[in-house]
């Protein structure tokens, strides 16, 4: 009986999987099809600093081509793009690295100081968007132009500071810019025949930008390394451009570092930050500042705002287990308040 019994089920579950393997389900569509939405949240991410409030706004992407490094490291163009791989880095539509453009505001309850301005109507291979999203970006994190009293661009590239104008007219009719000294004596007082002719499209981009804030004597002047207003210090981080530099706030003992430029791509130079590329005026100069600076602020976990690390480009530092480069902790996405 038992023999029989076993034999039964034996057969019984052979033709249940006979059954199974040849059925086909099928589905009733929907009365009403339901479409796809394909659109994402608004590009702005909140952060508390002491008592500042860090807003991160979204402006752009651009294709970061991995021929704009090789030639400024011992690595080959075919051994950068199998680093990004690596590390699921996101392609852009043209195959290069999806280079974010990111912009930050920081409301200290005396100020709304904005730090780099994104691109604006400025337009180059480089750029995947017509027009750059920052003030967008803004209005969705419940701002306005008109408000921020302050401008702080890291440097005078057309991703940071072409965003200040639209049509030759001041985006930010209310706020004064504030530049480096040796910002200035390169991108605004070198006359152009004493400038190589292939980056005299960045130098009339520039001028272009600050020209209607210079009109309307709204632009102030500083030695990099100076404290510009009381918790807001200036870093020199010289090298990506002459007088390129980062801003250090401080509140309540907590710190937050908006560095520019120092990096370009977190998938190759946190593991190798001796990389550079070719939009460095100086690449010596910019490896050593960058090394320098990734050094310090690992050490003292200094947070950071980075312009072009995937969005919102905030996030800290640790030196590798081995003592051989560095790795990027972003902060933790929220969606709502936390309260």
């Amino acid at each position: 009986m038992k023999k029989l019994v076993l034999t039964t089920l034996i057969s019984a579950t052979l033709g249940l999987s006979a059954i199974a393997a040849h059925a086909h389900p099928t589905y009733a569509p929907a009365k009403n099809a339901v479409k796809m939405q394909k659109t994402q949240v608004p590009g702005y991410f909140r952060q508390m600093v002491g008592d500042y409030e860090v807003t991160a706004l979204y402006d752009g992407v651009g294709n970061l081509d991995m021929s704009l490094m090789a030639p400024f490291t011992q690595f080959s163009k075919a051994e950068l793009d199998a680093m990004l791989d690596d590390e699921f880095a996101q392609r852009s539509e043209l195959g290069g690295l999806e280079g974010t453009i990111i912009g930050f505001l920081v409301n200290t309850g005396d100020n709304l100081i904005l730090i780099d301005a994104g691109k604006g109507e400025a337009e180059a291979p480089i750029f995947l968007d017509k027009q750059g999203r920052l003030i967008d970006s803004l209005k969705a994190a419940g701002y306005q132009p008109e408000q921020v009293d302050i401008i702080l661009p890291t440097h005078m590239h057309a991703d940071h500071i072409n965003g200040i104008t639209e049509k030759g007219k001041r985006v930010f009719k209310n706020a004064t810019v504030y530049l480096p000294l040796q910002e200035k004596a390169f991108w605004l007082d070198t006359p152009m025949d004493k400038l190589p002719s292939e980056i005299h499209p960045f130098i009339e981009a520039a001028r272009y930008a600050v020209a209607p804030y210079l009109k309307a004597d709204k632009v102030k002047f500083y030695n990099a390394g100076d404290e510009v207003f009381a918790g807001v210090k200036t870093v020199p981080l010289f090298g990506h451009t002459p007088g390129h530099s980062g801003f250090e706030f401080t509140s309540k003992g907590e710190k937050i570092l908006f560095w520019g430029d120092v990096m370009h791509n977190g998938a190759v130079q946190m593991a190798h930050p001796e990389v550079a590329i070719e939009f460095d005026a100086d690449a010596e100069a910019a490896r050593t500042n960058r090394q320098t600076i990734l050094t310090k602020i690992a050490a003292d976990k200094t947070l950071i705002a980075a312009a072009h690390l995937p969005f919102p480009g905030l996030g800290h530092i640790k030196t590798e287990k081995d003592g051989k480069g560095y790795r990027w902790y972003p902060v933790q996405y929220r969606p709502f308040d936390k309260h």
